[in-house]
């Protein structure tokens, strides 16, 4: 059976030049996390809001959630108003309280009729409809906001992780060890003086101590490559090794028996 894997942004919370927020979507209807820029990423790929079943929520970061409200209300207003296409959000237990607070502070009671409808899986592993076994882990970034990893594995053998926002830990490079895909944030450069996310020079290490693992860059600080807009922060690549791809978004990987790039 094949699989996708599309990168429908690649950006960090700041939106560098031609980047939408770190937004990933498999198999065309399991997304992971729903940023501000959710909506407009999945119109500009084709992508029916209502044929999304389930949403990963990797941690409570608003460039990683505040799109949830705009995707439910575009869901009961537009693509599935009667409410007819199931919708399950996979979170850690505690975010079903503060994603509906949200929602409603972004339109009180226009969303509560979906939120009704929804089904929450707050445990720490569990399979989809369609067979691909998900497994939360528990990652380095900010406590406040809960944050996880999930490394996702389909019935036919497909598998690859993914990083959510997370600095350098074991929890995540022990699940790395298990894959040969990993979708990796890198949201900072050097010079910047924080262990809660990966800058350049980590990935490196690490796409050379797992050199048969393809590294997939996402939450990315660099603007693309395709921008004709002044940097804002850096708009070179840094150096990696081959087994690492700065991608943009739009960005697919195909899976039929092992991973196409």
């Amino acid at each position: 059976m094949a699989h996708e894997v599309v990168m429908l942004g690649t950006g960090n919370a700041f939106l560098p030049n031609g980047r939408h927020h770190s937004f990933a979507i498999f198999d065309s209807k399991h997304i992971i996390d729903a940023p501000p820029t959710a909506v407009i990423s999945l119109r500009e790929n084709g992508i029916k809001i209502s044929d999304i079943s389930t949403i990963f929520i990797t941690h409570l970061h608003g460039d990683h959630i505040f799109g949830l409200p705009f995707l439910l209300l575009e869901r009961t207003y537009i693509s599935d108003r009667e409410l007819k296409q199931p919708l399950t959000i996979v979170a850690a237990p505690g975010a079903r309280e503060r994603i509906e607070q949200l929602c409603d502070i972004a339109y009180p009671g226009s969303l509560e009729k979906i939120l009704a409808t929804v089904m929450w899986e707050e445990s720490r592993e569990g399979t989809t409809e369609d067979g691909w076994h998900w497994n939360r882990f528990a990652v380095n970034h900010s406590d406040a906001v809960d944050p996880f990893g999930y490394s996702f594995t389909s019935n036919s053998g497909a598998k690859f992780v993914h990083s959510g926002d997370s600095g350098p830990c074991e929890s995540l490079y022990d699940e790395i060890s298990k894959t040969k895909l990993v979708i990796i944030e890198m949201s900072i450069p050097e010079w910047v003086p924080s262990t809660e996310h990966h800058k350049p020079s980590e990935i490196q290490q690490l796409s050379k101590q797992y050199p048969d693992v393809s590294f997939i860059i996402t939450h990315t600080y660099i603007d693309s490559q395709l921008s004709k807009f002044p940097a804002i922060t850096e708009s070179q690549l840094p150096i990696h090794p081959s087994n690492v791809k700065h991608v943009e978004d739009g960005y697919r990987i195909t899976w039929d028996g092992y991973w196409n790039f």
